[in-house]
């Protein structure tokens, strides 16, 4: 995100999120590390189990009020029983170039370049540690 767009996501009250997608991780650590750095997530909540590496629960957002829960594979929780890698999650943004080159900085395996689509959007899909897909673009829906 350039500077402007920080500040004006600053100076506003955040979006609220009403739509939070869940996944699971087999290291929900390392998931968290690389949505942070690579995909500019900030963690908002977390909670261990009887141990660090073990993840109950995970609240990361973006400043554009993007949010997502996660944690790590648990078998006394049906959502997280799930297996890892599945899924994929395409986040709005006004800034499709800088998050590609954060991504891509970061180490992310890019699965379809930065590109313009015939239908408007500008924007990119990478792959997690674990193979969540990730697409980043311009469209936010009809």
């Amino acid at each position: 995100m350039t500077d402007e767009t920080l500040e004006r996501h600053r100076t506003r009250p955040p979006t609220p999120t009403t739509l939070w997608p869940t996944l699971t991780y087999r290291d929900a650590r390392a998931a968290i590390r690389f949505l942070t750095e690579a995909l500019g997530f900030e963690t908002t909540a977390l909670y261990t189990g009887e141990t660090e590496d073990e993840v109950v629960h995970a609240e990361l957002r973006r400043p554009d009020g993007a949010g997502i829960m996660l944690g790590s594979i648990r078998q006394d929780s049906v959502i997280c029983a799930l297996p890892p890698g599945t899924g994929s999650v395409y986040v709005v943004t006004d800034e499709p170039d800088a998050a590609y080159a954060r991504a891509t900085a970061a180490g992310a395996v890019v699965v379809q370049g930065l590109e313009d689509t015939d239908y408007g959007s500008r924007g990119f899909t990478v792959r997690d540690p674990e193979g969540v897909f990730w697409s980043f673009g311009t469209y936010a829906g009809a």
